[in-house]
């Protein structure tokens, strides 16, 4: 019986794999990453037809944490086209599933270490939405400028490194 259940795993297939959806691409530049999560997403059926069509927008997105729940706002889902009445907001407030320990520790660390909470992905893992949520300090402009210094010198040496090996130089 084992084996039946292997193989329509295996047929799904991308049931395994993880499906990204959005990310969020500022996120890095602006914010220096301290620790990342992963929650679910509280969810109405239109929205999930909607990030099934691949379309969402994490560019705005941040999280809070309020009465002890995790709320991840200014998503922008937009509305399912072949919805009907049913559909739901684009905009809305939706609820992170965390366990409560978790939770706590974000609280924790939020309040002592002048920290933010941001969505770095939006992606489908085993059919469920999840977001990969990051602790994270915010960057001043020096940093951000060091930083990329830093990837130009190092794209730099890799390049060098590439016309050595081919014999240009």
């Amino acid at each position: 019986m084992a084996n039946k259940s292997n193989a329509g795993k295996a047929a799904r297939g991308q049931r395994d794999s993880k499906r990204i959806i959005a990310t969020n691409r500022k996120a890095r530049h602006n914010y220096s990453i301290v620790e990342s999560f992963e929650a679910g997403v509280a969810l109405v059926g239109t929205e999930v037809k909607s990030l099934r069509q691949g379309q969402a927008s994490l560019a705005d997105a941040f999280a809070t944490v309020d009465d002890g729940e995790v709320w991840l706002r200014n998503l922008h889902i937009p509305e399912y086209e072949h919805g009907s009445w049913t559909n739901h907001d684009p905009r809305r407030n939706r609820k992170l599933l965390l366990h409560r320990r978790q939770i706590d520790t974000l609280i924790g660390k939020i309040r002592d270490g002048n920290l933010t909470l941001v969505p770095l992905s939006l992606y489908f893992s085993e059919g469920k939405v999840k977001v990969e949520l990051a602790l994270a300090r915010g960057k001043q402009a020096h940093d951000k400028r060091q930083d990329l210094a830093r990837r130009d010198a190092q794209r730099e040496v890799l390049r060098e490194l590439g016309r050595r090996a081919k014999g240009m130089n």
